[in-house]
C-alpha cells in the first residue's frame, strides 16, 4: 500500500521494521486482515508480488474502494505501524518522537467559524435539568 520513496529516504510499508510492527500490531483485526490479503490474492491471481508497481498500485486501489471492512482494517493496520516509524516522521520533518507528554505547537485558526455551532440551541436532552413533576 505504501511504496518505498528513496528520494525522499522514506521506507516502503514493505520494509522489515514496518512489517514487523504490522504483525504485532494486527490484535483483534487479524481476522479482517487476512480476509484483506486473501480478497487480493484472489483479484490478482497467485502473483500478486510479481506484477508492475503500477498494476499493484491499480489492483489495489481497485479493491480498497470497494473492500469494505477488510479493506478499512488492512489500510488501519498499514498506515498505523507506518506512521510510527521514525524513519517516516523523519522524513516528514517531524521529531522521531511520541508527541506527548512534550506536544507539539498548532497555528492557531480562526475560532470564529465555531460561532455557528456556539449560538444553535442545544438539540440533546440535559439530564441536569429536572423537569417538572419529578422531584
Amino acid at each position: 500500500m505504501i511504496p518505498e520513496e528513496a528520494a525522499l529516504g522514506m521506507p516502503g510499508a514493505d520494509d522489515p521494521i514496518i512489517l514487523d510492527d504490522i504483525v504485532r500490531s494486527m490484535g483483534r483485526d487479524l481476522p479482517l486482515v487476512r480476509e484483506a490479503l486473501a480478497a487480493i490474492t484472489v483479484k490478482a491471481g497467485e502473483g500478486f508480488a510479481g506484477l508492475e508497481r503500477s498494476a499493484r498500485e491499480a489492483l489495489t486501489n481497485d479493491w480498497y474502494a470497494v473492500g469494505g471492512a477488510s479493506a478499512a482494517a488492512l489500510g488501519r493496520v498499514i498506515l498505523g505501524a507506518y506512521y510510527r516509524d521514525d524513519r517516516v516522521l523523519v522524513a516528514l520533518g517531524h521529531e522521531a518522537r511520541a508527541p506527548f507528554p512534550q506536544g507539539y505547537v498548532l497555528e492557531q485558526g480562526d475560532w470564529s467559524l465555531l460561532d455557528a455551532v456556539r449560538n444553535r440551541p442545544p438539540f440533546w436532552r440535559d439530564d441536569r435539568i429536572v423537569p417538572d413533576g419529578e422531584r
